[in-house]
């Protein structure tokens, strides 16, 4: 055996293990069973794990499963890991044992090893047992299961909520900035009535909090744990003040309030609560779409296109025509929508897919959704300070294009009535005219009376024009 390695063993006999390497036999064979994707847990999940093995390590204690010596240098490993500072120790790839075993033995060996080195004893001498000690009253099927729930609304809570927030405000202060401007309204991508810039702002920022809501209403169901069930949700090999116990240490570490699964047999068989946060967050992946697609064509151009919005220059857009600026940031959020309903698709078939008492999608629904709530909580920040907050409007531009529209015509229907309102709008498209032009040559209105009822601004207010 090289200097460069040590031997560590678990059931299955010898395994020779990176010298400096935390990580023990049982993660070892993970890294050798297990090169599929090279992609490993996220820093929010591997957080989470060292919260749950933390919280588990002094309820334990406070019960007196755990020695106080031995309790305490587990705390201070996993406040390590939680930290940040083993995150190299973590190499199992995602796509492994479907229950996330290697990953919850990953954590158990890291922080065993560092605890028994905080103790003075050798690594892989398991003066602090993996098994015995960091994972004592609990089982990879309600330790993964948790630190699912902790990681996910720990992003949802820290990261989702903050970035969509922000992207509001941004929204609204463009819809006060905008209150003013009057613009062509578009429906069928076709000229509808007016509408102010400002109140098309105001959809946006409306979108969006309401994202915020949906995803808040997932709450509830992420904060209970499986932690406490262990293998099949029986809560076998336990002690039954221990869920309770243990959640409350999450809730302290975290900041966020959790609680026992109503449930154990539900919270490890099937991961509907999973299914359906992450469904919110597609749902708010759309409307960051919707929204980005509307302030790219509204700022398309700068001569040939819609042209109500000037976008900011970001960046060159083209590497042959000079002087084109493109969306790109826009563009950016386009493309995370799509990851995302990819991610949603990899969640809704893994979360529907338990088989009898243990769903085996756990690694592949917490990857998926942490990786969908750091795109758009990232894009979020990055569309509301490099684009939204930049956007300027063409206001002589919106005005002439009003002035233009056809739809305009539509004011008149109360007061010359529905036939003869539609006979101006087609003469004056065939006559390159507006509708104030027409109606008022066709002896229809007066001049002031046009001016009343043709008042664009006007129209963008329920009532009837000229309705006294």
């Amino acid at each position: 055996m090289s200097d460069d390695y040590r031997t560590e063993r678990d059931s299955l006999g010898e395994m020779q293990v990176p010298a400096e390497a935390y990580w023990g036999a049982q993660t070892q064979r993970a890294v050798e069973n297990f090169p599929i994707s090279g992609i490993t847990f996220s820093r929010r999940f591997v957080r989470a794990l060292g919260v749950v093995k933390k919280a588990a390590a002094q309820a334990n204690r406070d019960l007196d499963h755990l020695d106080d010596e031995t309790a305490e240098a587990i705390v201070e490993a996993a406040d390590e890991v939680i930290a940040g500072d083993h995150d190299d120790q973590f190499p199992v790839d995602v796509f492994q044992t479907g229950s996330g075993t290697s990953s919850n033995m990953n954590a158990n060996e890291v922080i065993a090893n560092r605890a028994a080195e905080l103790l003075g004893e050798e690594i892989g001498d398991r003066a602090v047992h993996p098994n015995d000690h960091v994972n004592y009253g609990q089982s990879s099927n309600d330790v993964i299961p948790t630190a699912m729930h902790v990681s996910a609304l720990e992003a949802v809570e820290k990261d989702l909520v903050p970035a969509l927030e922000a992207l509001a405000e941004a929204l609204g202060a463009k819809e006060a900035e905008f209150e003013n401007v009057v613009k062509t309204g578009r429906t069928h991508l076709q000229d509808a009535t007016p509408i102010t810039l400002g109140q098309e702002f105001e959809g946006y920022r409306t979108q969006i909090e309401k994202g915020v809501a949906r995803v808040e209403n997932t709450r509830s169901h992420l904060a209970e744990l499986a932690l406490g069930g262990t293998a099949v949700g029986t809560g076998l090999n336990t002690d039954p003040d221990f869920p309770e116990l243990a959640a409350e240490y999450i809730s302290e570490e975290t900041g966020i309030e959790f609680r026992e699964a109503d449930s154990h047999f539900e919270a490890q068989a099937a991961h509907d609560a999973m299914g359906e946060a992450h469904g919110a967050l597609r749902t708010v992946a759309g409307s960051m779409n919707k929204i980005a697609n509307d302030l790219r064509l509204l700022a398309s151009g700068p001569r040939n296109g819609l042209g109500e919005l000037e976008q900011p220059e970001n960046q060159p857009g083209s590497s042959i025509m000079p002087g084109k600026i493109n969306p790109v940031v826009a563009e950016a959020v386009n493309q995370v929508h799509k990851q995302v309903v990819g991610n949603d698709a990899a969640v809704a078939a893994g979360a529907s897919e338990g088989q009898i008492d243990l769903n085996l999608y756990k690694p592949v629904l917490a990857h998926n959704f942490l990786e969908s709530a750091n795109l758009l909580s990232n894009s979020a920040e990055v569309f509301a300070e490099r684009f939204v907050a930049k956007l300027e409007a063409n206001e002589d531009h919106c005005a002439d294009q009003v002035e233009r529209s056809m739809a305009l015509a539509t004011a008149l229907n109360p007061a010359i009535g529905y036939d003869k309102a539609s006979k101006v709008a087609k003469q004056a498209l065939a006559e390159d005219k507006t509708v104030r032009e027409v109606a008022v040559e066709e002896g229809y209105l007066t001049e002031e009376e046009a001016d009343e009822v043709l008042d664009p601004m006007a129209m963008t207010r329920r009532g009837i024009l000229g309705d006294d």
